[in-house]
């Protein structure tokens, strides 16, 4: 791979990273460079897939505080996104290629604009009430079709996690935020184990970006509340919108 290459996802990785700390979505940064340095979609979303681990590991270590007294709700939804996230990698690799190369742009669409109606459904919702029970019967299943399209496509998945547990999780956001990174750390370790045996994933890409995007996290919790992250998330969906329409097309 030429220099020039290494360099811009080095450098996207790193920012894809930050996004993700700062607005979400930094994984819709990363998959089209990925396919600007020639990846097929399906190698790009694999990659992608295994780099967000660490972002994901990241997110949860520093979320420690957060997590306090959570481990029940952790554990309940455990299995269900496993068993998610296995169902949604081997539809990846059972199904043909045409199928993804079909479903991708739609897939990447849904991802940037649930992206870009965040704020208002974060308003609409409100904050939770701390002390009414979890709806479990609904929570569970939404988690667990949610791993499904984290182990499938993986795009904004945190987008999708914490919609799903600001609904029907009664809870302080923040202390849901960090629930959501546990969650999207456990769909993306189980999808990189399905990849590792049977998917293309380039794991030079990963050794090289992995901790570029962890680094990258690591800055984004620096900057936050410094930057405008409205304008970030914009940014995000732009692209994302973009990289639809040129998947659409191409």
């Amino acid at each position: 791979m030429p220099a020039a290459h290494l360099a811009l996802l080095v450098i996207t990785g790193v920012l894809a990273g930050t996004v993700n700390a700062l607005a979400g979505g930094g994984s819709l940064l990363l998959f089209p460079a990925l396919l600007a340095v020639g990846f097929p979609p399906l190698a790009a979303n694999v990659t992608n897939s295994v780099i967000q681990c660490s972002g994901s590991a990241g997110l949860a270590l520093g979320s420690r505080r957060e997590l306090r007294g959570q481990q029940g709700r952790v554990l309940s939804a455990t299995g269900v996104a496993v068993a998610g996230s296995l169902v949604g990698s081997l539809l990846l690799l059972v199904l043909p290629a045409t199928v993804f190369d079909a479903v991708v742009p739609a897939l990447v669409a849904l991802a940037s604009v649930l992206l870009g109606v965040q704020p208002w459904l974060g308003r609409w919702i409100g904050e939770p009430e701390s002390d009414t029970p979890d709806c479990r019967t609904v929570l569970l299943p939404a988690v667990f079709f949610a791993a499904i399209y984290g182990g499938y496509f993986g795009g904004a998945l945190g987008v999708v996690l914490i919609a799903v547990l600001a609904l029907t999780a009664q809870d302080d956001l923040r202390r849901l935020n960090a629930v959501k990174g546990v969650l999207s750390l456990i769909i993306s370790v189980a999808s990189a184990g399905v990849f590792a045996i049977g998917a293309p994933v380039d794991w030079l890409v990963v050794a090289l970006l992995a901790p570029a995007n962890l680094v990258g996290g690591f800055l984004g919790a620096k900057l936050a509340g410094r930057l405008p992250a409205p304008a970030l998330r914009v940014a995000v969906v732009v692209v994302g919108v973009a990289v639809s329409i040129y998947l659409f097309t191409r």
